[in-house]
């Protein structure tokens, strides 16, 4: 019996919990609703809530001591693992030498972790700014692209996420994270090269261990996906903005929009054609950085291509509030122009925090466990693909994964809303938390706490295999 094999294989894995006596649920949910934003009722994910105390490494514990395997890591953020031992000892240092003093002072862990950082990118990006968040970041970015190349129109894909700032929610295209309002102008959005849902792709076009089903009639090492996506692109250029232009954002693999990747050598061409056109390319590292994609430490490695700019958040501090904007020495200079004032970016404890996450990426070799465990991961996901006619997609690189759900592989139309939060609902009721995302709520989003075994991708896969077969039987 499916249940069974997941309850015991549940049992077998390892275990901490302390319990703590705190308020009832019925007491928070009236807090929640009374004295919170609505907005924290509607975000909400579950029907029925989840009522977090406390986690340890990729486990999280509701307040009656329910143990649920973590696959989606605070939104990708908890890039480590929850009270990570050693990021949570650099904290607890910090905190008894000093807590806080802003950038017009001169103190050691900012200077020592700018250094740091930089050493992770390629030449010539080595400036660095700190903020507090991605879409702090993001935002800091377009202003600076702008500054620096006197234009004003930037490019971003369609499904595309980078923040939530008035000034962000122009570069984001997906309708559920925008208002009625009028919002950043100068912002088009082109067609996103999607290679599943999109007019053009095939089973070769990707840079993952898993292809979509697609046929594909291409020549060896020639993409013509990737070639009618910068048609469209070019297009944009076109009839959409001016012939010069500030800058281009794309994520590596989309996150929000359902962990969609683009054809190989598409960026590498996006890239040439702006910077034509006098615009710079930022890439947006939010979700794909810090070794989570396994095969390079920044999402953008893996197209072969170096960015003007680099964005980066979540993951940088292992949940601990803290963003960046990694840029060349050049376009830094333009911010110079007037003065900017972050009264928390860059403080001692962010900054201690953020060392300590790149000290453990690499003395736990966390990259390396993202690449053969991610691989694992989707291999396997794939085989699931093969036996349910609703398992549209798998894709992905490490531990950024997508599972896209569909009606028929045929038609490929999303499964309707209701459908994915039923089989939401019973992966969560079964010990499992994950994310969901793309342009239709269409994608389940995988991008766990980077220290996950093979034994939990097992525990997993039973899970989802025993949801989605109930669900089959229920139709």
């Amino acid at each position: 019996d499916h249940k069974w094999c997941c309850r015991a294989m549940f049992c077998l894995l390892p275990c901490v919990f302390v319990s703590v006596q705190g308020m009832s649920k019925e007491r928070m949910m009236e807090i929640r609703r009374q004295n919170c934003n609505p907005m924290t009722m509607k975000i909400t994910y579950y029907k029925k809530p989840v009522f977090i105390h406390q986690g340890h490494m990729q486990w999280l514990w509701d307040v009656d001591g329910k143990r649920y395997l973590d696959l989606f890591a605070g939104v990708a953020t908890v890039s480590l693992g929850h009270s990570h031992p050693k990021v949570t000892e650099a904290a607890q240092k910090q905190l008894k030498r000093l807590w806080h003093t802003t950038n017009i002072y001169v103190h050691p862990t900012l200077h020592e972790y700018c250094e740091k950082l930089a050493s992770y990118s390629p030449d010539p990006l080595k400036v660095v700014y700190l903020t507090n968040s991605g879409s702090e970041a993001n935002d800091l970015a377009m202003l600076m692209a702008r500054l620096y190349t006197g234009n004003f129109d930037i490019i971003t894909f369609r499904g595309s996420y980078h923040g939530g700032t008035q000034q962000t929610m122009g570069l984001t295209s997906n309708s559920p994270y925008k208002y009625p309002i009028a919002t950043s102008s100068g912002c088009t959005h082109t067609m996103c090269p999607d290679v599943f849902r999109g007019p053009w792709g095939g089973s070769h076009c990707r840079d993952s261990p898993v292809q979509t089903i697609r046929e594909c009639s291409c020549a060896q090492g020639h993409c013509m996906a990737s070639g009618q996506y910068i048609g469209h692109l070019k297009e944009t250029f076109a009839t959409s903005v001016p012939s010069q232009i500030a800058a281009f954002f794309a994520e590596p693999i989309q996150g929000m929009g359902g962990a969609v990747q683009y054809p190989k050598n598409y960026l590498k061409e996006a890239y040439k054609l702006v910077r034509e056109r006098g615009g710079i390319c930022i890439a947006d590292e939010v979700q794909t950085g810090f070794g989570r994609t396994g095969s390079h430490f920044w999402g953008f490695q893996g197209h072969d291509v170096i960015p003007d700019m680099v964005t980066m958040a979540k993951g940088i501090g292992n949940g601990f509030p803290m963003g960046a904007v990694v840029t060349t020495p050049d376009i830094a200079a333009s911010f110079a122009k007037a003065s900017h004032f972050n009264t928390f970016g860059g403080s001692p404890v962010a900054c201690a925090v953020a060392s300590s996450v790149l000290d453990t990426i690499k003395e736990d070799g966390t990259q390396q466990n993202n690449l053969h465990v991610g691989t694992y991961l989707m291999t396997e996901l794939a085989k699931l693909r093969h036996k349910y006619e609703i398992i549209g997609d798998v894709r992905g690189k490490g531990l950024q994964i997508g599972v896209e759900m569909v009606k028929d592989k045929a038609s490929r139309e999303p499964l309707p809303p209701e459908a994915m939060s039923e089989i939401f609902e019973d992966i969560k009721d079964m010990g499992v938390l994950i994310g969901k995302g793309g342009v239709y709520g269409q994608t389940f989003r995988i991008q766990p706490p980077m220290c996950i075994t093979k034994d939990d991708v097992d525990f997993f896969l039973s899970v989802l295999n025993k949801v989605v077969h109930s669900y089959m039987d229920r139709k």
